[in-house]
């Protein structure tokens, strides 16, 4: 496969998961803001775009063959992966980090004031998506798993209270595009998780943590934003000839 320009970059991602490496090394959201082409993106970032597809083009033209089979799930079976890989993460790891930060905060925020407001961020972050996650379960993953047994049974699908999926997505991609900014944000402020030479092991760990759990939202927002939510718009339509909003229980 010869990479273009005008590839859009979620849909690259969603192809091939490795040349997230590529587009991650040069800060280049493939999550939160994937439907933009490549060009878009380094036009933005002020990027050589040639150099970039020159390694995307070495990354998809290598012979090793990708492992990301999560990709080729089944809608409903990538919901659960999602809750189970990713929805578990942020509810052991939310609690962890905001003890760290609060202790951090509390001991070096005299003198490194960053900290504060990494904290506050993060406290944020942890409440938005709590109410996030939940709504996803109690909410959008039923209806995918509800649509998925529909498909296969033959028989009719009720209509949810909210008309169609594309209304709950539309939300989920806003809180994505939210957190997204504030982890931007964090990363900002952190000097993109770099400790300053006097960080204490907590410090450090704080910091680390903090990148860990960045780059597992990426991943976690990238499966949602480009590829579950495609499959289970595609999903709907292939039920009903056509969006929900226009005919349900026709």
């Amino acid at each position: 496969m010869t990479i273009s320009s005008q590839q859009i970059i979620g849909e690259l991602v969603a192809k091939d998961y490795r040349t997230a490496s590529i587009f991650k090394k040069r800060n280049i959201d493939f999550c939160c803001n994937g439907d933009r082409t490549i060009e878009e993106a380094c036009d933005l970032k002020n990027i050589n775009i040639n150099e970039v597809i020159d390694e995307l083009n070495e990354v998809m033209n290598d012979s090793g063959t990708s492992t990301d089979y999560i990709a080729k799930l089944a809608p409903e079976d990538l919901a659960d992966y999602i809750i189970e890989k990713h929805h578990t993460y942020v509810e052991r790891r939310l609690p962890e980090i905001k003890t760290y930060l609060k202790k951090v905060a509390a001991v070096h925020g005299e003198h490194n004031p960053e900290l504060i407001k990494i904290r506050d961020l993060f406290e944020a972050s942890s409440g938005e998506l709590a109410k996030h996650m939940k709504k996803e379960e109690m909410i959008l993953f039923p209806f995918i798993r509800k649509m998925a047994k529909a498909k296969t049974s033959g028989e009719p699908l009720d209509a949810p209270h909210f008309g169609t999926a594309e209304n709950p997505i539309r939300m989920m991609k806003e809180e994505h595009a939210n957190e997204g900014e504030r982890f931007s944000e964090i990363a900002k402020l952190s000097g993109n998780y770099s400790p300053p030479t006097h960080a204490c092991n907590t410090y450090r760990v704080s910091y680390a943590m903090l990148r860990e759990f960045e780059e597992d939202l990426h991943r976690h927002i990238h499966l949602e934003n480009n590829i579950l939510f495609p499959k289970a718009l595609e999903m709907e339509k292939e039920l009903f000839g056509h969006s929900q909003k226009d005919h349900i229980n026709a």
